[in-house]
This record gives C-alpha cells, structure tokens and sequence, in this order.
C-alpha cells in the first residue's frame, strides 16, 4: 500500500469544507478509509488544524471533528530530530513546510501531498498536489 504524508492545508479543506478544493481532499481521505491508501501527518498539523478551526474559523465541533478525522491517518510524532532537521535546513523558507518534509523522510512517505507545492521546491521526495496525486495512482 501506498504511503504519502498529507499537508496540513489538505486536512483543512476536508474538515473546513473547502468549496474549491473538498472533492479532492474527500476522494484522497477516503482511500485511506477503504485501506487503499496509507496516509500520515504531522502531530503537528492536528495543532495546526485545531487551531485554525476552532480558534481562526470559529467552527463548532472541532474537537469532534478531529477526532473523526484521526481514525483515518496515522500521527507522526514531532520528535526532537525533525526539530532539528527542519531548523537547520535553509532550504525551506517555512518551518512548518521543513516539519513536514522531514516527517514525510522520518516516517518513509513515497510522496507528500500538498497544495503549496513551491514550498517543497527543495524535496528529495515527488511533491503533489491532491488532484494530480489522484489522477497519478488512477483515482479520478
């Protein structure tokens, strides 16, 4: 089965509703639900995305939400090596983006998807964003 790290900014159009982007990240969360799909996250991006939703967003049920949305991915812990490698690697001008390639190496990912894709210009791993990830493994 196929292993991809999922951006914070995906998990956020799936919970938000994201008009423009919800069917993608709909479809590609849902592979992992059918187990066709082995799809991991940063522990920091449930922080993240807790906080956005709850704080920025002002959407009701974040906790709940989360907690549905947890049963479909497996949590990479932020461990003191990411830490490190994300600080110390210029390359990436974000260090959230930095905590999630690093996270993506650490955790063996095939591929990161994303929607910032110039934010991985430095990868060592394939960048996608969702729809070109789905039509990649024939999904769409």
């Amino acid at each position: 089965m196929k292993k991809v790290l999922v951006d914070t900014n995906v998990i956020l159009d799936l919970l938000a509703k994201r008009e423009k982007f919800y069917k993608d990240s709909l479809q590609l969360f849902s592979l992992a639900d059918k187990a066709k799909l082995q799809i991991v996250i940063s522990t920091l991006s449930i922080a993240n995305t807790y906080y956005l939703l709850n704080d920025i967003l002002k959407f009701k049920g974040t906790r709940a939400a989360i907690r549905k949305f947890k049963v479909l991915v497996e949590s990479y812990p932020m461990t003191d090596k990411i830490v490190e490698l994300a600080l110390n690697d210029n390359g990436f001008k974000d260090f959230e983006d930095g905590i999630q390639y690093y996270s993506a190496l650490e955790s063996n990912c095939s591929a990161i998807v994303t929607r910032n894709i110039k934010d991985f210009k430095n990868s060592g791993i394939p960048i996608f964003r969702p729809n070109e990830y789905l039509k990649r493994i024939n999904v769409q």
